[in-house]
């Protein structure tokens, strides 16, 4: 195909992504100088579209970033109320009382929200300091300078054939080009993929940890409602030798969001996050609030979970990783959303003093010192070995030598006797043949509280233009059923949470790979477990994939 021809914009900043990262590092660029030309690039058909996090909401980052949030009329309306833990056997639980959990733990002073919801509000924000957002424009290439740097973005190029040429209402997109380029695309983004492979900006840095977390929005009887209750456990269905999770967070109006988070180091092929989910709410206590409740959402993302020590080097050449792209969620607390929004107004500090100084496109390396040392790193540090500890000796063992590690770090500024332990392989590789593994029989859903997984993708409001290339490539066809099939039982077909994958029938009577890429919910776990590392998830265009109301 010939060279595409595109118009191009010059700008001060170019930020991709719209999350909590992307608009405070354009709200601060604002608040330090309103002249800045700032440009906001987010995939979703709405900012807010893509968002899904649990989420409790520590507003540490949003008092930095706009201290006078309430006055604002910032959605952050339920503060936390009553903090619980359990461990979940199948038909009971055990609850821990408070005070044996570290302070960092402890939710005083934070709030339950929709994270898409406050997303909204940041935007408006920024749009009313004069920052351009786009939505609806995915972010395709980066535009690499002659020497090497990054000089921006191409946006917002759609109609293209399903191989690749352009269609008869092809649009080419545009180059938008900064002086800088903020890269917050969140977890496992494709461009953060391509810099991070450029530049090796994993050198020196342990490998990238991730799991998967799937949430329903329910509407529960007034009875089964407590406002402002958060509830957090570790155990059933997943049991003692996988790691993860689940949350219960009453919102208001009657609404909890039900969560699972299933760490992706799982040895098992047939693990099935999404049913392992589906079984948990049959719990007798999740059942309890749910029962004559509505479900009215569903989504699944991937969450970083490597920590401190799995932060790549967050600055390059023209530009910066912040938010999940530079992998910033606090595993033990869940929470990456404050440390997404520090990193935003960090990066647009250093931003800002380089172009005061009359740079554009070097490294700037003042703000991957001032992430590791700042707020970001000293909460990340105290939780560093939480992961390590639950790979190698399990959930209950991991908790116990994890919740140790961080009360000894809270009496002694931080030292901690183990050091910094390394997580080991990455999720792909720990995947074990399925010769060494059962088939696990989960149960068949109730259509009540638990759902086949085509039907709770239709409550993402998920869509796909059916006439694009898939956003879905795999560098060699034939390693899905050569390879992965006889070695693994092709877990694509289980660790997906939207169906995307499926072994099938061919026309030859031979077994197939399908892909029903109009499924995706843009959650990445594909890219990240698939054992052959053979699918490489990139952007559809603009404004496709899920529509969530208020994730």
């Amino acid at each position: 195909m010939a060279e595409v021809e595109r118009e191009s914009m010059d700008v001060d900043v170019v930020i991709v992504g719209a999350g909590p990262a992307g608009l405070s590092a354009a709200i601060r660029l604002k608040q330090l100088d309103e002249n800045l030309m700032v440009v906001v690039l987010e995939k979703g058909s709405e900012v807010g579209a893509h968002i899904l996090s649990g989420a409790v909401l520590d507003p540490s980052g949003l008092d930095e970033l706009i201290p006078d949030w309430k006055e604002k009329g910032a959605p952050l309306n339920v503060p936390v109320k009553k903090d619980n833990f359990y461990i979940f056997g199948e038909g009971g639980q055990m609850r821990l009382p408070n005070w044996i959990m570290p302070p960092l733990m402890n939710n005083h002073g934070n709030y339950i929200v929709s994270m898409g919801n406050v997303t909204r509000w940041m935007a408006e924000q920024a749009e009313a300091l004069g920052v351009e957002v786009y939505p609806g424009m995915a972010c395709s290439e980066l535009v690499y300078g002659e020497n090497g740097e990054v000089k921006g973005v191409v946006a917002g190029e759609f109609g293209k054939n399903p191989d690749g040429t352009p269609g008869d209402g092809y649009e080419p997109g545009m180059e938008l080009l900064g002086k800088y380029t903020i890269i917050c695309e969140g977890v496992r983004g494709s461009l953060a993929k391509e810099l991070i492979a450029k530049y090796d900006l994993a050198k020196g840095h342990d490998v990238p940890k991730f799991g998967i977390g799937l949430k329903e929005i329910w509407d529960v009887k007034p009875e089964n409602h407590n406002e402002g209750e958060v509830t957090h456990s570790l155990g059933w269905p997943l049991g003692f030798k996988n790691g993860g999770g689940s949350f219960l967070y009453h919102i208001d109006n009657n609404q909890v969001y039900v969560g699972y988070i299933v760490d992706l180091n799982y040895k098992n092929p047939y693990l099935n996050p999404y049913q392992e989910f589906q079984r948990f709410k049959h719990h007798p206590r999740v059942k309890k609030v749910l029962e004559g409740g509505k479900r009215v959402a569903y989504g699944a993302r991937a969450v970083t979970k490597g920590g401190f020590q799995s932060i790549p080097d967050t600055a390059f050449p023209g530009g910066m990783l912040a938010g999940c792209s530079a992998g910033l969620v606090n595993l033990p607390r869940i929470k990456g959303n404050h440390n997404a929004m520090h990193s935003g107004r960090q990066a647009a500090d250093a931003a800002y003093a380089a172009i005061q100084a009359g740079r554009s496109g070097d490294t700037l390396t003042e703000y991957d010192e001032a992430l590791r040392t700042g707020p970001v790193g000293k909460d990340l540090k105290r939780v560093r070995n939480v992961a390590p500890l639950n790979a190698r000796f399990g959930p209950a063992g991991g908790m116990a030598l994890g919740g140790f590690d961080m009360w000894f770090q809270t009496i002694f500024g931080g030292f901690s006797l183990f050091g910094t332990l390394k997580h080991g392989k990455s999720d792909a590789k720990a995947t074990e043949p399925a010769d060494k593994h059962k088939p696990i029989d989960y149960p068949k859903p109730d259509g009540v509280l638990s759902f086949d997984r085509l039907t709770n993708v239709s409550f993402s409001n998920t869509n796909h233009e059916e006439q694009q290339p898939c956003h879905l490539t795999l560098k060699d066809p034939s390693v899905p059923i050569d390879v992965n099939l006889p070695k693994f039982a092709e877990p694509a077909q289980r660790y997906c949470p939207a169906g995307v994958y499926e072994v099938v029938e061919g026309d030859d009577g031979k077994p197939k790979f399908q892909i029903n890429f109009q499924n995706c919910v843009h959650c990445k776990t594909c890219d990240i477990k698939d054992p052959s590392q053979n699918i490489n998830w990139t952007v559809p265009q603009g404004g496709d994939g899920p529509n969530y109301p208020n994730m």
